[in-house]
């Protein structure tokens, strides 16, 4: 349902195309042909909603009128009709699932019903016809509506572990896959001579945190850092737990003097914010950063990394809570 407009589109014309084949493998019987050309149609509406179904059905009606145009096609298109339109209306209520699935297959069945005793004379072929048709129709219509099921979990629990090997689960930011992901990626574009800069982010004596809190109030204070860290970036920077306490944030197209910014407001902000504990205590802490920036800093683009690690470095062995830049005897 939340799908959008061009995937709904091109779903209609998927299952209009599948109602078509599946006449094309119909029972005639006269001038009528019997088949199960409708459960595409509630599939759509029950899945995605008006969209994807009306288009659904206006292919399925076009497709039954190249068949042969008689009184048999003009009477099941406005069957297609009123069964699309009582699909969609039923699959916007709050009914129960099973509800809406058999209410739609059951309605179906019935104005089918209403059909063939109007088109077909032969009361002893209606004596058979009708019960294996909606024996069918439901058995189809289940097994539709079941395999969907699978393949729609499948692909949520697939669209999930795709997302989990990228996202950090504690702080819900990027995982040092998904940095180094970017990273590489962003290597190429130093070939347009695009800046980049890298803060490379250290919790100060956070060792004393879990070992005086306790571990799960370490991982109440990397959360609010990580919201921190994100409020203080901009949005199209990258921002990623690295591991333990350790974070980055890469700034693509970002000259030092902006990144050196950024870099003081992540400590400023930190260091003035009162991580609140599970338990009620406020605890408070410090950030060293160390900062790297090609091309003012690092000519060589592959080393980034390694000199926004050594001004980490050199911020921890001056003091802590500061940021260093890497390779100062350049500028």
């Amino acid at each position: 349902m939340n799908s959008s407009i061009k995937k709904k589109i091109t779903t209609g014309v998927a299952g209009g195309l599948f109602s078509n084949i599946l006449m094309q493998y119909s029972i005639p019987v006269g001038t009528t042909i019997i088949d199960m050309r409708h459960i595409p149609i509630i599939l759509l509406a029950y899945f995605g909603g008006a969209v994807p179904a009306i288009i659904g059905m206006v292919l399925a009606i076009a497709g039954r009128f190249l068949i042969g145009i008689n009184i048999s096609s003009y009477m099941s298109s406005l069957i297609m009709l009123a069964v699309t339109l009582f699909s969609i209306i039923i699959a916007g209520t709050s009914l129960r699932d099973q509800a809406k699935k058999w209410g739609m297959l059951t309605f179906a069945n019935l104005l089918t019903t209403i059909l063939f005793f109007y088109l077909i004379e032969d009361q002893q072929l209606l004596f058979y016809l009708i019960p294996c048709y909606w024996l069918v129709s439901f058995l189809s219509g289940y097994v539709a509506f079941q395999v969907l099921h699978i393949l729609f979990k499948s692909q949520m629990m697939f669209d999930k572990y795709k997302a989990e090997s990228t996202i950090d689960p504690l702080t819900g930011l990027n995982n040092v896959r998904k940095f180094d992901e970017v990273f590489n990626s962003c290597m190429a574009d130093l070939e347009k001579k695009k800046e980049l800069s890298l803060l490379y982010i250290d919790i100060d004596f956070f060792k004393k945190i879990n070992d005086t809190y306790g571990h799960s109030e370490g991982d109440v204070v990397l959360k609010d850092l990580g919201l921190i860290l994100r409020s203080c970036a901009r949005p199209t920077d990258i921002v990623s737990r690295n591991g333990g306490e350790e974070f980055t944030v890469l700034l693509v197209d970002c000259s030092l003097d902006q990144a050196k910014k950024i870099a003081e407001r992540i400590r400023s902000t930190v260091e003035e914010h009162a991580f609140l504990l599970n338990s009620g205590t406020e605890v408070n802490i410090t950030v060293s950063v160390g900062l790297s920036n090609f091309p003012e800093t690092t000519r060589n683009g592959s080393m980034i990394i390694k000199d926004a690690d050594k001004a980490l470095y050199e911020a921890k062995r001056t003091g802590r809570n500061k940021v260093c830049t890497a390779n100062q005897q350049l500028l």
